[in-house]
């Protein structure tokens, strides 16, 4: 793994707006519902933010509440807060709680965020930034169902 130093000025793109589709569209997460650790639901998915260099995930977008829109919240989570993967959910390793009182996220307001912008996210849930030394990008585990799914997704795909 890369233990790359990243400037500040490193810009992150919503994947919805990149144009970009993952390679295995069954490892997709967006539209998943949120859970925290005690199975509390939170919200769903509505987009990962990337970095432009590595073209790796480092934020999810939660979305919770509201109704057509209006008077939802959205939420930041770096990626490293994933506990579990499951076929419809993302399990994540903090209280529905502790999401709900994060630093205040508003998609108008941060259009290009940079690093910095996701500083106090990551210590808010004290989690070290990915920038920072000895960084190892984490590895999702996923439930046995999304094992199965992903497993018969690759066979078919190899045929």
């Amino acid at each position: 793994m890369s233990q790359q130093q990243h400037t500040k000025t490193t810009t992150f793109e919503k994947l919805n707006d990149t144009g970009l589709t993952l390679s295995d569209p069954s490892r997709d997460i967006r539209g998943r519902r949120v859970v925290d650790l005690h199975g509390a639901e939170i919200g769903h998915i509505s987009d990962l933010f990337i970095d432009e260099g590595e073209r790796k995930v480092r934020m999810l977008e939660i979305r919770a509440g509201g109704f057509l829109g209006i008077g939802d919240r959205h939420f930041l989570v770096p990626v490293d807060a994933i506990a579990s993967v499951a076929k419809d959910e993302v399990r994540i390793s903090e209280t529905r709680e502790r999401v709900v009182g994060s630093p205040v996220y508003d998609p108008a307001l941060i259009i290009a965020p940079t690093q910095e912008s996701w500083e106090p996210f990551y210590g808010y849930y004290g989690l070290s930034p990915y920038w920072g030394t000895g960084y190892m990008y984490p590895n999702f585990p996923m439930s046995r169902e999304e094992t199965v799914l992903h497993d018969h997704s690759a066979r078919e795909s190899a045929s």
